[in-house]
């Protein structure tokens, strides 16, 4: 059959795309800033170097500043989510049985759509504080273990710690994964986060808005990175088969996992940050080594291969070891990372709320069009 439709231009056509939506702006924010050319991340005026040393509760305080019906301190999000952990691990418990055979985010997807608009807890503190009960949860289903009971007493990081391994962590292991979750925290407007926004942007709902961000951190494109950067590490096996595996890779045309950045064309702030935060780890020295030694290999083959192409150490390299080295299991990475970056999607969805605008974008139609129209015209 013979299409003889002929293309038309309507009168108001979109006459330039922007694939992936590059450079293009979609949203004002007092949030976050990411400077890829300079290698920096801001958040509400704070440099992310100037905030890995402070607590998740207090980076949730700074922003969701202007954002909540009440002022919040770091204090009274400390008490808030606790007691918020409490109530939903109730909820975890019931649940977790119709999570078997589903994937750790899988899980996480089910579980957190299991909280509904009704729900009294104020929304963000109730997302924040149901996402680590959950992950943990579910971690330790799939090994075959019991849920632990959150507890409130406890720091957000330190009882995250808690519900996964069933002890109290030590005060140098809840600073790693404190420094980690801020880390996280929020990143622009990445996938996730904008999904989160255009979701908040019908009025949906907190929930439903960063469920659909949890949909989108699960692609291996965004949050599913980080277990593979362990996979590359396992194949690699020895230091004498660094430079002929990396080699052969990139003989191949393969993908280095763990390096080069969407954003950053320099420095990956975050990749600093954690690089500190594997040192203090000590009980992962060999491990922590031997990554380093196949960071510095790597950087060399590909500046020697891609001169013309940065390519740096980003955020997934080093997220990997800190989190291997806190004992979470490899497939629940992305739960770990959601537990982070639900920070940033309750501050997205708050501020995406506030401003009221439906986010309704233009496409450019590049189909045929009916014979009909072409004959009117």
């Amino acid at each position: 059959m013979t299409n003889h439709a002929k293309s038309i231009s309507p009168a108001k056509a979109v006459t330039e795309t922007a694939p992936g939506l590059e450079d293009v702006v979609a949203a004002e924010t007092g949030l976050g800033l990411v400077d890829g050319a300079a290698g920096r991340l801001v958040l509400r005026g704070y440099d992310l170097d100037d905030l890995a040393d402070w607590s998740f509760e207090a980076v949730l305080a700074l922003l969701w500043t202007g954002l909540t019906p009440t002022a919040m301190t770091e204090a009274d999000i400390r008490r808030e989510l606790g007691a918020a952990r409490g109530h939903v691990f109730l909820r975890a418990e019931r649940l977790l049985p119709v999570t078997d055979g589903l994937a750790p985010v899988e899980a996480m997807r089910f579980l957190l759509s299991s909280l509904t608009d009704a729900e009294r807890i104020p929304h963000h503190i109730l997302a924040v504080a149901a996402a680590p009960v959950f992950a943990a949860a579910i971690a330790r289903r799939a090994a075959g273990q019991s849920p632990v009971a959150p507890n409130a007493a406890l720091g957000h990081s330190a009882d995250f710690l808690h519900m996964l391994h069933g002890d109290l962590p030590g005060e140098d292991r809840a600073r790693a994964l404190d420094s980690y979750l801020v880390t996280v925290a929020d990143h622009g407007l990445n996938a996730s986060t904008f999904a989160a926004r255009v979701i908040a942007s019908t009025r949906a709902g907190l929930f439903s808005s960063v469920v659909g961000g949890l949909c989108a951190l699960k692609g291996p494109l965004h949050g599913g990175a980080p277990g593979p950067v362990l996979d590359m590490l396992d194949a690699i096996g020895t230091e004498a088969n660094i430079r002929p595996w990396i080699a052969a890779t990139l003989a191949r045309g393969e993908r280095l996992m763990g390096f080069g950045h969407r954003i950053y064309r320099v420095r990956d702030p975050r990749a600093d940050v954690l690089k500190g935060v594997v040192g203090a780890l000590r009980d992962s020295a060999a491990r922590i080594a031997f990554a380093e030694a196949v960071e510095t290999e790597a950087l060399a083959q590909l500046a020697e291969k891609k001169p013309l192409r940065p390519l740096e150490t980003n955020v997934e390299f080093y997220t990997a070891l800190v989190l291997e080295a806190l004992g979470f299991p490899r497939d629940s990475f992305t739960n770990v990372f959601a537990v982070g970056r639900m920070a940033g999607w309750t501050a997205h969805v708050l501020e995406q709320e506030a401003q009221g605008r439906l986010i309704r974008p233009q496409s450019r139609y590049v189909g045929p069009m009916p014979e009909r129209a072409t004959a009117a015209g």
